[in-house]
């Protein structure tokens, strides 16, 4: 089976996303089909592209398509990850027809949820193509599907920053603002943290990154700088820590960022402002 390409841990993870927004969909049963489609009814069908974009979600169909009904077969047609062209078809699916149409909303919600997303970074990343900046994302992801959201920020080409809280230290404003500064707060992350960990700072000048690098943080973040205060921080951190730019990242303005000479370009807008693919299914 299609979802099977998901390692077990991922796989676990995303097994209750699909439950919960099969039962959300459900209720007590799709009245509709049983309703009107004879229960011995077999159908042949074909999720087809709508719009141009990057395809992202298909292990998933196959996941909500295999917990509505085991008999549903998804045939692949093409590659996850890969562009897609409008009217392109993306899979073939078959079996017994209540199942499949009860699965059909489901279905496409998560399909044209994360082909959006991955077509949105691939934009970005194609944008920056030739620069030393990576595209990555942000914990600004829909609540409960994070492994989802970023898994498409990967089929789009970008890379993921931290999943959660406990994957690294990030000081923010409103750390510096209780510490009293933000060389205060790298120090106590110093102390305090595991040392496996790499400690990254928000700064919003260019003397606050100046402090943040003496003080030893091994990324400085810039947050909403002009391009002069980005390349003045990049030559402070050089050779000493990366440099992350973001806030107010535009697809206009990604370019001339990158050309700053920074490492990093995080940008929220991937995930918490999607336009989903337009994808149907089709009998």
């Amino acid at each position: 089976m299609l979802h099977d390409m998901f390692d077990a841990a991922m796989l676990q993870s995303i097994r209750p996303i699909v439950d919960l927004a099969l039962a959300e969909d459900l209720g007590t049963g799709d009245v509709t089909s049983a309703s009107v489609i004879p229960a011995d009814a077999v159908s042949e069908g074909f999720f087809l592209a709508k719009a141009h974009g990057v395809l992202a979600g298909m292990p998933v169909v196959s996941l909500v398509l295999h917990r509505v009904d085991p008999r549903l077969h998804l045939v692949l047609l093409t590659e996850e990850g890969a562009r897609v062209t409008a009217g392109q078809k993306l899979a073939e699916v078959s079996g017994p027809t209540r199942s499949l149409l009860t699965a059909e909303r489901t279905a496409l919600n998560f399909l044209q949820r994360m082909s959006g997303i991955a077509t949105a970074t691939a934009r970005y990343v194609e944008a920056v193509r030739g620069t030393n900046a990576h595209i990555v994302d942000t914990r600004k992801t829909a609540p409960g599907h994070r492994v989802l959201d970023k898994y498409a920020v990967r089929m789009g080409g970008g890379s993921n920053h931290r999943f959660n809280l406990s994957d690294g230290v990030l000081i923010k404003d409103n750390h510096v603002a209780a510490m009293g500064g933000v060389e205060q707060a790298i120090q106590a992350a110093r102390a305090n943290a595991p040392h496996t960990l790499k400690i990254e700072a928000e700064v919003t000048t260019v003397r606050m990154a100046e402090e943040a690098v003496a003080a030893g943080a091994d990324i400085i973040l810039l947050d909403k700088m002009s391009f002069d205060e980005m390349r003045a921080c990049v030559r402070i951190a050089a050779g000493k820590a990366l440099t992350e730019a973001s806030g107010g990242v535009t697809l206009d303005r990604v370019r001339a960022i990158a050309e700053c000479g920074v490492d990093l370009i995080s940008i929220g807008a991937l995930t918490h402002s999607v336009t989903g693919l337009d994808i149907s299914l089709e009998l």
